[in-house]
Formats: C-alpha cells, structure tokens, sequence
C-alpha cells in the first residue's frame, strides 16, 4: 500500500512531471548515439588532409633547408677541388718542364762546347712555346726560328748519330754487349733476350720474328759462343731494317707534291721547314703549303721558315678549308715553275674517323688537278711514342695509302727500337730520321749506319 500511496505533491501533477523526465531520458540517450560512419569518415579525412599538410609543409621547408646545405657545401667542395686541381696542374707542368729539362741535359755530353750549349737552350724554348697560348707562341717563333737558322753543323753525322742514340742503345744493341757477355747460351738466355727486345719497344710479333730467325741462321760455333751470338744478332737486327731504307728520289714531275700526315706534337712542321731547306741547299726550288688551318702558330711557323730562307707559302686565314689551301698552292707552284710543293695538314688523332675523312678529302681535291698527286704521302712519327707509333702508322696508312716515314725524336728517347717494329710489320719505306734539331740532324734513313752506330760505343769513332 505504501508503495502506491501517492503524497500531496503528486496530486498537483509533480509526480507525473519526474515521471515524464526519466522517460525522456531514453530519448535522449538515442539522440546523443555515435554519429554515422559515413561522417566519421569524413572527418578522419578532414583530420588526415590537415595533418599531411602540415607534414608536407614541414617536408618542403626541411628540403630547401637540406638544398641550401648541399649547395653550400656543393661550392666548398668545388673550390676545393678547384685549388687541388690548380696545384695538381702546376705540379705537372713543373714536372714536365724539369723532365724535358733532365732529358735534354742527358742528351748533351760533358764536353759541351759554346754552340752545342745553344742549342740544349733551344730545345727547352721549344719544349715552353709547345705550352704555350697560341698566340704567345706566333710572338716568340720569329726569334727561336732565327737560332735554328744559325745553327752550324758540329762534327761528323755519323757521331752525331751515335750521340743522338744515347737512350736507344741502353736496351738494344750496345747495351746487348753486357747481356752476352759470359752467359750460358740456352732457353733461359733467349727468353731473357726476348724481354730485352720487348723492353725495347720491339712488339711482340717483330721479337718472336727475330729470335725465330736468331736460332734458325746462327750456326753451331755461333750458339756455343755468346760473342758470335751478338753478331748474329746485329745481323738479324740489319736485316728487318734494310728493305725499308728507301730514300726519298724526287720525279720528274713538277710540281713535285709532297703530303706530310701525322697526329700533334711529333715535329711535322718542323720536319717540313727542315726538308725543305734540304732541298733548297740541292738547288731545288720549293713551294710550302699551310695546310694546318686549325693552328694559327702552324701557319705563322711556316710563314718564318719561308721568309727566313725565301721560299714562297700559300696561306690562308685560320679555319679556312685545308683542301682549298693546298689546291691553291698546286696551282701557284705549277704556274711558277716550282720544283717541289710540301703541304702541311692538321695533327688528326688517327682514331677519329671524322678527321680522317677530311684527310681522304684532301688526297681527292689534289687528284683533281693532277691525278698522280700526291707524289709522296709522308707520316711523320715521334720514336718516343713507343708501340702507339704503331696504330698510327696503321691507320694513317689504311685511310690514304702511305708512301714514307720520317722517325723523328729519336735522340729523346729509349723507345727507338720502334723502328724495328715500324719497318717489319708494315714495309714502308723509312725516308728520314731525325736524331736532333739541328737542320742537318734530319738525314736520309741508312740502314747500316743506323745499326753501326747502335751496336757501337761512343770510344770506338771520334769523327
């Protein structure tokens, strides 16, 4: 009874107020139920996109932070390497001078006199001008020039040969005299002897040629005796070199064409001026063509040979068509009675067919106006590159048919044994070699003279 018994307050309808509360209650809590997934969803993206700006944001400013960094640092170490590089550059070229410096000095005996000195002085101007800006070296040729024209001759060829063969005989011929010299004559000797040739810049196949041919013609009394064997040698030696000492004989024909090919730096407009003063001195009249149009000092160089010892030179401006140039002076040199015509062309690497084509354009611009032209096609070759003289000769000889060498450099160098090298596998014939820079240094190829004076010591001629 208690428990329905209702109090005052319920009769003025309070009661049935709390009780209208509590059952609003239900109500409520249904209203207040987690909102539907679709609209989380979307606020967890809302939530996402701010948050990955504001990491994208972070990202972009930490990478312009690093970019500034890594460019500072890009330029410290440029600068870096930069000053390495300057020092680097001045080492080597310091090293280089006192090289050539050191290799001329070696040249030169102690008994220098007054014009041999001069002329080591010569030698290290040239080697700086080579160093030099081009247009530096057009100032300083004219006076360098006029030295080498003064230039008198000093003693024999012949000991002058011997002289300029100083390096060359360390490893071959002379210097075999001690590597015979109270062995046991066996397979160990020829294997020895076959390293020696090696070291010499021989080549592999001209080395097995010669060692072949060494045990096959020594007679029995030759292979008991290791002096008789160093003779058999020299023989062996004069033998590969004989068939290409071919001198160069002038035609007939005028103008007598003479195409001068050949990679930088191996001397070949030097051997040019030189040639041409040979000739000259034999009473014919010559004719130079500046076909270096790439080199402004090719073209001076030539111009102070001619005006020096007044020979003519067809030239043009730098960067002109090298085949017009020369097709100019065949032209020039046949209207004026001209004897012999040289032609200097651009250094070329002998591996970049672009040039070598250009080299082919030359050959075929020349045979339009006289199809026999070029009567010689000479490659000019530095001694001193050693087994690279090999590829060049090669590849110059595939691209426009070689007709002569001219060695240069010889007197520089311990690689001369490339001659033999040269002349066994291609059979071209060795017109000139040049064991010094004097102009008379330049000297028709002789065999014989040129193995004498390899396998003799300096005590034996006083020419």
């Amino acid at each position: 009874m208690s428990e329905n018994k209702k109090g005052f307050w319920s009769w003025l309808g309070f009661g049935k107020k709390e009780e209208a509360k509590q059952e609003e209650v239900p109500h409520t809590q249904e209203i207040i139920q987690p909102e539907e997934p679709e609209a989380v969803e979307r606020e967890a993206e809302k939530s996402f996109s701010e948050k990955l700006d504001d990491l994208e944001h972070n990202i972009e400013q930490k990478a312009e932070d690093f970019k500034e960094f890594v460019e500072d640092k890009v330029e410290d170490i440029k600068s870096f390497f930069d000053d390495v590089e300057d020092k680097i550059e001045q080492t080597f070229e310091e090293d280089k001078a006192e090289q050539a410096v050191e290799n001329l000095q070696n040249i030169a005996t102690e008994q220098l006199d007054l014009n041999e000195q001069e002329q080591v002085i010569y030698q290290v101007e040239e080697v700086a001008i080579e160093e030099m800006p081009t247009d530096v070296q057009i100032q300083q040729m004219p006076t360098i020039q006029t030295k080498y024209q003064e230039k008198p001759s000093q003693g024999g060829f012949f000991s002058r040969l011997i002289q300029g063969l100083i390096k060359t005989k360390q490893n071959i011929g002379s210097g075999f005299r001690h590597f015979f010299s109270g062995k046991k004559i066996d397979d160990a000797l020829f294997e020895e002897l076959e390293e020696q040739l090696l070291v010499a810049d021989l080549g592999m196949p001209t080395t097995q040629k010669i060692i072949h041919n060494l045990t096959q013609h020594a007679t029995k009394k030759q292979l008991n005796d290791a002096d008789l064997l160093y003779q058999q040698l020299k023989v062996e030696l004069s033998d590969v070199l004989k068939p290409v000492a071919q001198p160069l004989v002038l035609e007939e024909k005028k103008p007598y064409v003479i195409l001068m090919v050949g990679v930088n730096g191996v001397g070949k407009t030097t051997t040019i001026g030189k040639l041409a003063r040979k000739f000259q001195d034999e009473g014919k009249s010559v004719m130079l063509a500046a076909g270096d149009t790439f080199r402004a000092a090719a073209v001076e160089q030539l111009q102070v040979w001619g005006e020096r010892n007044n020979i003519p030179v067809v030239a043009q401006n730098t960067g002109s068509d090298s085949a017009s140039v020369i097709f100019d002076a065949m032209q020039s040199a046949a209207a004026k009675g001209i004897e012999i015509l040289i032609a200097d062309t651009a250094g070329r690497l002998q591996n970049k067919n672009n040039l070598m084509d250009e080299l082919k354009k030359i050959v075929r611009v020349m045979k339009k106006y006289d199809e026999t032209a070029p009567h010689e096609i000479m490659l000019t070759l530095d001694a001193g590159t050693g087994q690279n003289a090999i590829s060049q000769a090669k590849l110059f000889n595939e691209a426009v048919g070689l007709t002569g060498i001219t060695l240069t450099k010889l007197d520089g160098t311990a690689k001369g044994g490339v001659i033999f090298a040269i002349a066994d596998q291609f059979n071209i014939p060795i017109r000139f070699i040049g064991v010094g820079e004097k102009i008379e240094d330049l000297r028709p190829f002789n065999a014989e003279e040129f193995i004498e004076a390899l396998f003799s010591h300096e005590d034996e001629y006083n020419d």
